[in-house]
């Protein structure tokens, strides 16, 4: 792999950084973004230092794996709680939901200790830590963050963007969304897809990465809040306006209107 294509594996995935780095920012709130992002940016240079394209693995199903990693060790490193701290909050508040579900009200502070059978102070302490924003790193890393459920108040706009990226998948022209379904929803790798499509590796890697641009154009488009939207994809202009056209015949009114082209400015 040449420099230019290491360099261009880097930029186009440094978006992916930001996501899961706000993510898992979302779920371990005690370690700041800033530092998940710087983690996660290294790890995806060295990424693509040690990527081998002849395995046919797709690179951002590799990178990704590394830049999480990345972030297990930054938050192990950053974690105020021990695993022993951890289990006392955890047996603590335990007690005490048990006994304010038995008492029908709140559990004291003595009450729980004479349970425990420990101090007054340990349960203090206890409760006091358990105020602190607690995640366990296995909770936020499992299953490379898919299976966590999103906080309440995340949902609509988890909701909403899946909703936008599931109509942007099917409006993508043919060739582009069949790859970009057996890549990322089938997992297959590149090579086989190449053989398939009886065309190189590359042009499979250039398709899929052109998919991807549209589809950040999409979410470019409809999160733009009134301004200009920035894109990222090379296909011309009318190509990428008759995709954002396709989008909006099967993603209904709302989403119809946050794609439509910004009205030209009055003179």
């Amino acid at each position: 792999m040449t420099r230019d294509e290491r360099n261009r594996l880097i930029e186009e995935n440094l978006p992916l950084v930001g996501y899961l780095a706000s993510e898992t920012h979302a779920r371990a709130t005690h370690v700041p973004r800033e530092e998940l992002a710087s983690a996660g940016a290294l790890a995806l240079v060295t990424a693509a230092d040690a990527f081998d394209p002849s395995l046919g693995v797709p690179f951002g199903a590799y990178a990704r794996r590394r830049i999480l990693g990345a972030f297990a060790d930054e938050m192990r490193s950053m974690d105020w709680a021990t695993r022993g701290i951890r289990r006392r909050i955890k047996e603590t508040t335990a007690v005490q939901e048990t006994l304010s579900a038995a008492l029908g009200r709140q559990a004291s502070v003595s009450e729980i200790a004479t349970t425990m059978g420990v101090s007054h102070d340990e349960v203090s302490g206890a409760l006091a830590d358990a105020g602190r924003t607690v995640t366990t790193l296995d909770e936020v890393y499992e299953s490379d963050l898919a299976s966590v459920t999103p906080l309440p108040e995340e949902s609509a706009v988890v909701s909403e963007r899946r909703a936008v990226l599931e109509h942007a998948i099917a409006a993508l022209p043919e060739r582009m969304r069949s790859i970009v379904h057996a890549v990322y929803i089938d997992e297959r790798p590149v090579k086989e897809i190449a053989e398939e499509l009886g065309v190189s590796h590359s042009a499979v890697s250039q398709q899929r990465a052109e998919a991807i641009r549209l589809l950040r154009d999409a979410l470019e488009r409809y999160y733009r809040d009134g301004g200009e939207a920035i894109t990222t994809s090379r296909v011309s202009t009318s190509v990428r306006e008759g995709f954002f056209a396709r989008i909006a015949e099967t993603g209904g009114a709302r989403i119809a209107r946050a794609l439509a082209a910004p009205e030209p400015l009055a003179t």
